[in-house]
Order: structure tokens, then sequence, then C-alpha cells
């Protein structure tokens, strides 16, 4: 009898620990060791002569660094001189590791070193890649010329530097959450998870909106996006970072009983950190809708995100949480404390300028350059030049007269059409006097770029309705342009991925959390519409906006919405129809000058295809014109269709309205004509007085 009662007993516990619940079950993703790896960027490079390179890779402050690993995979010139030859590898300016490049196996080998713990910090650290290259002169020559052109070492990008690391336990509350969440690694890996309840209202989605807006500015990765779904147990089950929005009713039981004050929840929302040791899960929740929208708009701010230490944030009518909006510069410094460049040939320095993405440069734009540099340089073949998107703008002579303080003022011109974001490069060319058997040092080439160096810029708004302007007009100066987003009634996991694709990239330009994003489903009337930029994701049977506006879209669908038709740019064939998805950038049917952005197809899942190429930096490119079609092999055409769009051009009056320094300039010019008028008209009146008084 006690034998059947020990088995009963036996099996009654395996069915209890069968059922138990997978996140308590789980260790935390991430406690055993784990290697980042960052490829070289810039595709292939080359050294030559006495060049260097640098690359950079990012150590998370949540990492317990075990070791860093340099990992070459090159090639050296079959006529390098390996005896004297040599490439010295440098983290964060300090030499560890300089080795022979050999010219066996036709010059090509792998190495890998491993970088002193000591030399590494968190936050960004520089390689730096020394060669020091020399051709075999066979015996004929005494000493051997800087920078040939047959003595190089080419670094293929299949090199990497690869963090071996421990995660480090969570101690910093929603701060030390939010970084992690966001966190390249975490990203990289598919681990974390931002979830909505399923079928979650207007509300919930807006919240969550602003919230994955906040998040995906700490994402560094440009090809990697944050996903967006509702929230079960097998869709949270292998993340390491999980973050849920929903109103208090719509949580699960089990988070339900974690929630703090959840008998006030009327009053306040709350955004708390639960599970920290099994599964890391923000709550964001609340029985009030304008409250957790304003939690979520208080996630949209990184900057107060990155202050709560806590694992508990109470959000009431009180809690401040509005962002300033972000400044459009006109004067922008390039460095606050002066940038230093040393060693001879080439060397650069390069600055990145921030832009709301639907303004341009407009014209006189200007650089002025202030820099100093060495007085032993042979200024015969010495000069600066700087490009902006690696397009020169300008290129000056160095002198020695002017070697302790010289200037260099150029035009941006405006034919680079730029808009959003752009880099400003200043490229030294160092050169050193011949000088027979004397070696260069590193220090003695030097250039210094100083403080007072900066860029003037005028900008315009770019207001064509075109996917190059994209995330224009859904956002405008950095912030959310009245946005209405029409999805199904019924959602599934790719129209809730789709979304989270677009907002991935709206989110990364965002800048304030003042602005609007509203959610409708199926129903939504013409007045909702109104006076908003719409972005409508679904089909022709399952979204009333695509099925209402069929007539006006650029690829239409047939009677039944089972396939989308050939038009003037494209020929399409029934069952391909049926499989591809596109993007559509239309002018709103419900108010001139909006915009409204049809992301449809036959299927949900092509939604999904077409969406990745607008959620992130790495298909970007290929998005243009106002409509896109994409099939699920990857293939990409992009059209033009509208032929004239956005706002009239600006009139000349117009533009010099805008200028105060044009315009300061054409009042005194208008003054002054004015006066030579008045005195012209005065003297004529004095000589027809005294011819009159002579009669």
């Amino acid at each position: 009898m006690m034998r059947k009662q020990i088995i009963t007993l036996l099996l009654c516990l395996s069915l209890f620990l069968v059922q138990m619940p997978a996140a308590h079950s789980a260790a935390l993703p991430g406690e055993a060791g784990q290697t980042y790896e960052t490829s070289f960027t810039g595709g292939e490079i080359s050294l030559k002569g006495s060049g260097s390179q640098q690359q950079f890779f990012t150590v998370m402050e949540y990492w317990n660094i075990d070791k860093v690993m340099i990992n070459l995979h090159f090639q050296a010139s079959q006529i390098n001189e390996d005896t004297r030859s040599s490439v010295t590898l440098s983290l964060n300016g300090i030499p560890f590791h300089s080795f022979r490049p050999s010219r066996e196996n036709n010059g090509q080998q792998s190495l890998s070193v491993e970088v002193p713990k000591g030399f590494v910090t968190e936050g960004t650290n520089t390689l730096g890649i020394q060669g020091n290259l020399r051709t075999d002169t066979g015996g004929y020559q005494l000493c051997n010329v800087d920078d040939m052109q047959d003595s190089w070492l080419h670094l293929f990008n299949t090199s990497n530097i690869a963090v071996k690391y421990t995660t480090k336990a969570i101690t910093g509350g929603i701060q030390d959450f939010s970084s992690r969440f966001s966190g390249m690694d975490t990203v990289k890996k598919e681990q974390s998870l931002l979830t909505v309840p399923q079928n979650a209202s207007g509300a919930e989605l807006e919240s969550a909106t602003y919230a994955l807006s906040g998040f995906v500015k700490g994402n560094t990765l440009n090809d990697t996006t944050i996903p967006l779904l509702p929230y079960r147990e097998s869709t949270v089950e292998d993340k390491r970072a999980v973050v849920l929005v929903a109103m208090y009713d719509h949580l699960p039981d089990r988070l339900k009983r974690l929630v703090s004050t959840a008998d006030d929840l009327g009053t306040h929302a709350v955004i708390q950190l639960v599970d920290k040791e099994s599964q890391p899960t923000l709550i964001v929740t609340s029985k009030d809708e304008s409250l957790l929208i304003k939690a979520g708009r208080l996630m949209a701010s990184r900057t107060l995100m990155s202050q709560i230490s806590k694992d508990l944030k109470v959000v009431d009518g009180t809690t401040h949480v509005v962002d300033p909006a972000p400044p459009i510069s006109t004067n922008i410094t390039f460095t606050d404390t002066g940038d230093k460049l040393t060693g001879p040939n080439h060397q650069e320095q390069t600055y990145f300028v921030s832009l709301p993405s639907n303004r341009s440069i407009a014209d006189d734009g200007k650089i002025s350059l202030d820099f100093r540099y060495a007085a032993n340089l042979d200024f015969n073949r010495s000069l600066v030049t700087v490009s902006i998107n690696n397009t020169p703008i300008g290129s000056k002579k160095l002198t020695k007269e002017l070697a302790n303080g010289d200037v260099l003022n150029l035009n941006v011109p405006q034919s680079l059409n730029i808009s959003g974001n752009f880099t400003v490069t200043v490229a030294f060319e160092l050169e050193l006097a011949s000088i027979l058997c004397t070696p260069n040092r590193d220090e003695m080439p030097w250039a210094y770029i100083s403080k007072e160096s900066l860029m003037r810029l005028n900008t315009k708004d770019r207001t064509d309705l075109l996917l190059g302007n994209y995330p224009y007009p859904f956002l405008r100066d950095g912030i959310f342009n009245r946005v209405a987003v029409v999805l199904p009634k019924e959602k599934d996991d790719y129209t809730y991925r789709s979304l989270g694709n677009i907002f991935n990239m709206l989110g990364k330009y965002a800048g304030g959390n003042t602005g609007d994003v509203h959610y409708y489903s199926d129903t939504v009337t013409a007045g909702n519409l109104k006076d908003n930029n719409i972005i409508a994701i679904g089909t022709y049977k399952d979204n009333k906006v695509i099925r209402d506006n069929n007539d006006k879209l650029f690829f239409k669908y047939n009677k039944d919405g089972s396939t989308l038709l050939s038009n003037e740019k494209l020929a399409i064939e029934e069952k391909y129809g049926a499989g591809i998805g596109t993007l559509q950038l239309l002018e709103s049917p419900y108010e001139g000058g909006r915009g409204l952005l049809a992301v449809t197809a036959v299927r949900s899942e092509s939604n999904f295809i077409v969406s990745k190429l607008i959620g992130s930096e790495k298909d970007r490119w290929k998005v243009y014109g106002d409509g896109v079609v994409a099939d699920k092999d990857g293939t990409v055409n992009a059209y033009r269709f509208k032929t004239i769009t956005g706002a009239e051009p600006e009139s000349l009056a117009s533009r010099v309205m805008e200028r105060t320094d044009v315009l300061g300039f054409v009042t005194a010019a208008v003054l002054m004509v004015a006066l030579v008028v008045v005195a012209l008209l005065l003297l004529l009146r004095k000589h027809k007085k005294k011819r009159g008084d002579q009669a």
C-alpha cells in the first residue's frame, strides 16, 4: 500500500513540473559565456606604405569582459620585403602587437591576437592598424621609399573583433533594463521583444508605439529591428528582455499579481520591472487609457528612462514626460575641444551631422575650417581636403607661412542634394620631405582641427510625397506629424511585425515625444482621417482605407482583391500579383497636402516582406519614387508615378524673406537706390527752378 502511494506521489510531482510556466523554470539567457563579433566596416580595406586604418567596436556597460580577440584575414603584396615590412596594432592609441606579414601562400594569411584587457574601455573602442610596408628592392637601393604603390596589405572584410563576455546581473532598475533591451547583442540575437495584447486597443498600440520609438534610438544596428508581437508564452519563452504594454485587465494573470499598487491604477500608470532573475519583463499598465499613453510617452524619452534607477516608476497626471523639441541648428561646431591627427601621409577625421530627415541643405551653406599643422612638412605635396558624404567639396595646399594658424572657407554645393544625417570628413596629406635613411616617426607630422571650426547651414523642408523623402510626411522636424494608422480589425502576427518594422525607422528618426500617433480599425470614418497623414496596413479585404481608395492606388486590385493588376510601369501575371507586397505613397484622399502610405498585398505575409524595406537602413536605398513592389525572392522594383508632387517651388520673394542676411542687404540696396532717385529729383527740380529764374 505504501509503495502505491509513493508511485502516485511521484506521478503527481512529475505532472506538476511539466505544467510549470517556462518563464519560471528557464535560466536567464546570457548567463553563460557569449561572444559578440564586430566585422570590419567600410568593405575591404588596404594599407599602402606607411598607411593606417581605424576600426571601432563597442563594449556594453553590462558586460563582464573575458577577453577580446582581433581576428585578421589579409593578403600582403607578393614583393613586400619580409624582414622590413611590419604592421602594428593599437587599442585606444596604445600599441599592443606587431607582426611581419609573410609572402608565403601568395601573401594570404590569418592572425588572431588577444588584446590586453586593461586597454579595453566601456563604450566605443578604437582599433588602430598602422602599416610600415616596404618593397623588396633586390639590393639596388640603399633606402626604401615610403608609400610605394606595390607595398600594400589588403584586409578582407571577414576580419573581425570578437568580444567574449558574460552579462552582469541587473542592478540598475529600469535604466539598466532599458540599455539591455536595446543593446546590440540582445537585438542582434533577437532576444528583445516589445509586446501588446492580442487584438490590442488603439490606446495600447499608441503607447507601445511611443515606447518603441524610444527603445529603437538605442539600437545601433542598421540591419536588425526590435519586433512587435502579441504577448504569448510561446513568443516570449526564449527572450532575454520583454516589454509588455497593456491595460491592466488585459495582463496575463501571473503578471497581474506582480504589479504594485494595482488597486490605484485608475489614477496612475506604472512602469515596473519584474522577473529580473528569470526573464526580465518591463510591464507598462494602467486602468486609464490616457495615463497608459502618457507612460508610453515617458518611455519615448531616452533621457528620462536613463534616470530611473528603481524597478518601479509611477506616472500620474502631474508627472512631467515632455521632451524638448529637437533643435534645428544653423551653426554646427565639429569638435568641442579640438582634434589632433598624427602620422605621415593620409590622415582624416570624420564628423557626424544630424538633421531631421525631411530637411535638406539650402543655398549658401558654408564650412569654416580652422586648423594648424607641423612646419616640417614637404609643402609642395601637403594639402587638406574637405568632403561631405565622401564627395570632395574643396582642397587647400598647406604652406609653411600659415602653419600656426590656417583657415579654409568653403561653400556647400546645393547640387549635393543632402537631407537628413550626413558626414563631413577632413583629410590631410601630411607629406614629409624625403631624407636619406631617416625613419619617419609617428609624432613627426601632425595636424590639429580647432574647436573654432564650424558649419553654417540653411535648411528647407522637403515636401514632395516621395519615398526618397521618407519618413516625411509622417515626421516633420523630428516630430510625429499627425499620424493616423489604420489596421485590420483582426490582426495576425504579420500585421504586428509590419507595424513594428515601420515604427522602428520612424522612431529612430523621431526627436521629441510631443507628436501624435492614433490608431483606427477597419470601421474608421473619413472624418477621423481628415487632416492626418495616414499609414494603412492590410489587404483589399480587411482594410477599409485600401478598399475605398483602390481606384487611386498606383498598383490596383482586381474586383475581388485576389491579385494586383498590371499598370503602365509593370506587367503583373495573376499568380505573381497575388504574392507581391507594395509600398504606395500618394496624396491623402481625405485632405489636400497630407499623405497616405499604403502597405498592402493580397496576403499579410507579403505586407511583412515589403515593410522590411522601410524597417531599417539596410534596405532603405532600394526605396524611392512613390510605388515599390517586392516579392518573396528579394526582388525589389521602385517606380515614380506622380509627375508633380508636394509643395510648389519657392518663389524668389519667399526665399529672400526667409533669409535675414539677404533681406537686410536687399533692404539697404533699395534704400540706397531710393536716396539716389530722391537726390536726382531734387537736383532736377533745382535745375528747372534756376532756369525759370534766369528766364
